[in-house]
């Protein structure tokens, strides 16, 4: 599935409803409380939490992460903008803001401030 088409389902879906007309706040709190969710289960997923098997976990992400997008989706419509074009917008801004070297380098950076500070945490 093409996002426009997503974007449009949940444009009709949210339409037959009536879900268009919640507020714009009360769809951002939803998302939030959402990725909350999201959270949660990659805790469960790095181990943070023990908990059970790690493909029901997947499983329990997947949904939390497309319920999260509902959210964000109804944002983007609320305020008629195509998610297509933005996402698109998106990837040149990455291109031009990192070469694949300086994108590594960053990288390599930040691997080592996480690996001094599970250190600290350790000691």
């Amino acid at each position: 599935m093409k996002i426009s088409e997503y974007q449009d389902w949940i444009r009709r879906y949210d339409a037959e409803r009536g879900f268009d007309q919640v507020q714009v706040s009360q769809i951002l709190v939803h998302a939030l409380e959402e990725l909350g969710e999201v959270a949660r289960e990659i805790l469960y997923l790095e181990g943070y939490r023990q908990d059970t098997a790690a493909s029901e976990r997947r499983l329990s992400l997947a949904e939390e992460l497309s319920d999260t997008f509902v959210f964000l989706f109804q944002l983007a419509n609320h305020f008629q903008i195509d998610m297509e074009a933005a996402l698109r917008a998106g990837q040149e801004k990455a291109h031009r803001r990192f070469t694949v070297e300086e994108g590594r380098s960053l990288a390599a950076q930040y691997h080592e401030r996480q690996r001094q500070q599970a250190k600290r945490v350790l000691e």
